[in-house]
């Protein structure tokens, strides 16, 4: 890289842990990735006793791999997280377990198979020109919020055959909301008290998750008795192939919200954390931008995102130090043993990608933004799980290709156009509620190319 060494932001972090009780009050209640120590960054498993749960959080690829996929049969969706989120998405392919979760899961992968994806790579590039066409030259723009309305509407035109209902600013609203009272939730469940709002963030976000339920409980019904031929139609038809008219009819809103809300949120988030970065960097910005010109006047759209080597490294690097999802859990079922920690039945196991991908025994120079980390050569060195920004071992990300694939797609439309710019004094905090947000937005200065 011909630019400096740059470290993009992240919260302070202590000398040594602190108390638990800590983390139910103030800034590390609001914010999952403020608070940490340095030792988190340093030893390879953390165990504590948060109030009613025993939670461990492994930090050696080894006892992820374990968690992810040697012995994922022991490790379920947590008890407390299912509480969490069933109001939104119920008993969908992201709650659900066992053969119910093997069921939704052979439903709905035929949808993001590689060849599926590259059919509707148009539909990427044509809303993400259509996005930037609005922008007025030399315009300063939340480029978080011109994200989370481009995947909004992929999403909506993709899976949901562009219903109207689901690309409103109401949508988008209720989605933000949601998500924020996320932090509030959790802290309830882990207290033992039911989900009662007893703060403004927590009934906003109740009244918002209610309106998307009812809003894609009517997309739903309206798609009945034959569905249709686009990912909605399909799944309503395998489901009424596989269940009860009743069941069917709950898995297909629950599978509508669990993909109308993480399909797009998590992808949006990876393309505003890399417009960041490269905005922060305005000569490797350049290289990408060159490529992403050369690459879309050399082929077709649907192999476009194969002809970005360079944009495909930043974007990795990039989900590294600013993973949509900072953390998921797993409950264990049964007795299992992680570096050399024993893990009883009920136990929670946190994995933490925001701590993993930062860890000084698996990163040279963690904090620091480095793309090259991901050349080939590089790349083969590490460990599977030491990057798990989707996830691993049976429940990756069933849509992971699809996003990638997305947040290339856009990018490369955008950065060819365009030239992105931080205002000056603008400092940005990331954000931990369910996802990873830079907060207030990112306001952008953007300046039409030549």
């Amino acid at each position: 890289m011909s630019e400096p060494r740059f470290v993009p932001p992240h919260p302070p972090r202590e000398a040594v842990a602190a108390p638990v009780w800590r983390g139910l009050f103030g800034e590390r209640a609001r914010n999952s990735v403020y608070g940490w120590s340095q030792k988190a960054f340093e030893i390879r498993h953390i165990r504590r006793q948060v109030l009613r749960f025993t939670v461990h959080i492994p930090l050696d690829p080894d006892a992820v791999q374990r968690v992810l996929q040697t012995n994922a049969a022991n490790y379920a969706k947590p008890d407390i997280v299912k509480k969490l989120i069933a109001p939104m998405i119920g008993k969908g392919l992201l709650s659900a377990d066992g053969d119910l979760w093997r069921a939704q899961r052979r439903i709905v992968a035929a949808s993001f198979t590689p060849g599926a994806v590259e059919s509707v790579a148009s539909i990427f590039a044509s809303t993400a020109e259509a996005r930037m066409a609005g922008w007025p030259d030399g315009s300063t723009g939340d480029m978080a919020a011109e994200a989370t309305a481009t995947t909004m509407t992929i999403i909506a035109d993709t899976l949901f055959g562009g219903d109207p209902r689901l690309k409103t600013p109401e949508a988008m609203h209720n989605i933000a909301a949601s998500l924020k009272a996320g932090g509030e939730v959790r802290l309830s469940a882990i207290l033992g008290l039911p989900p009662v709002p007893w703060n403004r963030t927590m009934r906003a976000g109740q009244r918002a998750q209610k309106e998307l339920r009812r809003t894609l409980a009517n997309v739903v019904r309206d798609r009945l008795p034959d569905g249709g031929d686009d990912f909605l139609g399909q799944l309503i038809s395998d489901l009424h192939d596989r269940f009860s008219p009743a069941e069917a009819l709950q898995l297909a809103v629950d599978n509508a919200a669990t993909f109308y809300l993480a399909g797009h949120e998590t992808t949006a988030n990876a393309v505003t954390w890399t417009l960041y970065t490269l905005a922060a960097q305005p000569d490797l910005q350049e290289q990408a931008a060159a490529e992403a010109r050369a690459a879309l006047a050399d082929g077709e759209p649907a192999t476009l995102a194969d002809r970005l080597p360079l944009l495909r490294r930043v974007l990795d690097e990039t989900l590294r130090l600013y993973p949509p999802v900072p953390r998921f859990d797993r409950q264990a079922i049964g007795h299992d043993e992680l570096s050399g920690t024993a893990v009883e039945p009920g136990d929670i196991v946190s994995i933490w990608p925001w701590v993993l991908h930062r860890h000084k025994a698996l990163w040279d120079d963690p904090d620091a933004f480095d793309a090259d980390r991901f050349l080939p050569d590089a790349k083969a060195k590490q460990h599977r799980f030491q990057y798990v920004p989707f996830g691993g071992g049976p429940r990756v990300c069933v849509g992971m290709r699809f996003s990638i694939v997305e947040a290339l797609v856009i990018l490369a439309h955008w950065l060819a156009a365009w030239r992105f710019q931080l205002p000056p004094g603008h400092i940005v905090r990331p954000v931990g509620t369910v996802t990873l947000k830079p907060d207030g937005g990112l306001p952008l200065i953007r300046t039409r190319r030549d």
